[in-house]
């Protein structure tokens, strides 16, 4: 491809989409391929559930980095077109599991090659100006939302003709996102702009390292590590809860999911473009992250299984504060860095799902097991309103400490020591 050829934001959020559909296809089933792989209880398959991504993240975690500054130095698409095809084969691999070991296997192919978000907001912060990159890095929640209305509803109607299914239907897609990206994704980064590859940065230590020369960016990766860990609250144990809680099917659970996509992709979408303009960065991070803290809160005390719908709005709103959290970030460092940033922020995300899945499954499997002392499969939520709590305060502190001011008239701006 031509750097000559106009880059679009299209373009990525197509990547993006497809890619995610395929992630949230297997997310219904995965439940009841553990219990069948297993013999175990829905509370077991949970913890399984939260080793299995945490093994991921672990590879994600090493291998993140490198990704992101080799996507620095040779540009976005050859790193993206690799992940898109690693992600491939692991579908594959899940589909056709003879034993649980085969689905550990599987995830770790993944977490190597799973570098398509962090090169996707490399692409983005490429082509964005200061005033829009906030805005435009709603672009990849837009893709997560939509992607989890299809994939999950797939994933559950697929559920139907057995667990297996939607792993090959997932396999497919997201090689077909290959071809799609192949064919159609143009470069983003200009040889001007590329830097030499360094060891010494493309490790998760000195990626952060590295980053950390920026105050604003070591303070408020650290609120974004007890966000990032409180997410798992939700994403990885949504199946297992429903479960347990409302006794929901694989086809249940797929419609909650994709419910939850729509509203998503609604706030990140549309209503990010508005909502961070007027309040500013800094005030959008501190209001999503109370509305964070309100979503769990409720969704570790509902009762019926109509109000998990009523409670999603609440937690989707507070999804304004991730981009405002990454537009403040990202405005303090120069365009031949936005990789190693973006490898920075996966290497954090992979560092919380290194942690937040087993403690947060553990923590379910624990309260929800039969021999349990409380029996409170919502336990998990409440810890998740917790340390959502702990990063608002983190974040202020960050903020107000090296005065940043992030108004809607120097909205995105650079934000420097």
């Amino acid at each position: 491809m031509s750097l000559n050829r106009k880059p679009a934001l299209g373009f990525i959020f197509i990547t993006l989409l497809i890619d995610v559909t395929g992630l949230g296809i297997i997310i219904p089933v995965m439940p009841k391929l553990i219990q069948e792989l297993t013999g175990g209880s829905v509370s077991e398959a949970a913890s399984d559930g939260g080793w299995l991504i945490s093994v991921y993240a672990i590879m994600q975690f090493f291998c993140a980095p490198i990704m992101g500054a080799l996507s620095d130095r040779f540009g976005r698409r050859p790193v993206l077109l690799a992940s898109l095809f690693g992600f491939g084969l692991d579908y594959l691999l899940l589909a056709y599991a003879p034993t649980l070991a085969w689905l550990f296997v599987g995830r770790i192919i993944a977490g190597i090659m799973g570098a398509s978000f962090t090169t996707a907001g490399a692409y983005i912060a490429d082509i964005s100006t200061p005033e829009k990159r906030a805005q435009n890095f709603g672009i990849i929640g837009a893709a997560f939302g939509l992607g989890f209305i299809l994939g999950p509803v797939i994933g559950g109607l697929l559920g139907d003709l057995g667990s297996r299914v939607p792993f090959l239907f997932a396999a497919a897609l997201t090689l077909l996102n290959w071809l799609y990206g192949f064919f159609i994704l143009p470069e983003s980064l200009k040889p001007e702009n590329r830097r030499v590859f360094e060891w010494r940065r493309a490790n998760p230590v000195g990626t952060l390292r590295s980053l950390f020369r920026y105050k604003v960016i070591a303070g408020l990766f650290f609120a974004l590590a007890f966000v990032y860990i409180s997410a798992h609250a939700v994403q990885s144990n949504w199946a297992y809860y429903t479960i347990e809680k409302f006794a929901w099917t694989e086809r249940a659970i797929g419609i909650s999911l994709g419910v939850v996509g729509l509203v998503f992709a609604i706030v990140q979408g549309g209503l990010i473009r508005t909502i961070i303009p007027k309040l500013g960065q800094e005030r959008s991070v501190y209001v999503g992250l109370g509305l964070y803290a309100l979503g769990f809160l409720l969704y570790g005390l509902a009762t019926e299984g109509w109000m998990m719908y009523a409670i999603t709005v609440v937690y989707c709103l507070g999804s304004i504060a991730g981009p405002a959290l990454q537009g403040i970030m990202s405005g303090t460092i120069p365009p031949n860095e936005q990789g190693e940033l973006q490898g920075g922020f996966t290497s954090l995300m992979s560092i919380a799902s290194i942690i937040g899945p087993p403690v947060m499954n553990e923590l379910f499997s624990f309260f929800s097991r039969e021999d349990a002392p409380v029996y409170f499969p919502g336990a998990a939520m409440l810890l998740g309103a917790l340390l959502t709590l702990i990063s608002a305060l983190l974040a202020r502190r960050t903020l107000k400490k090296n005065l940043l001011q992030t108004k809607p008239e120097n909205f995105g701006g650079s934000l420097r020591h």
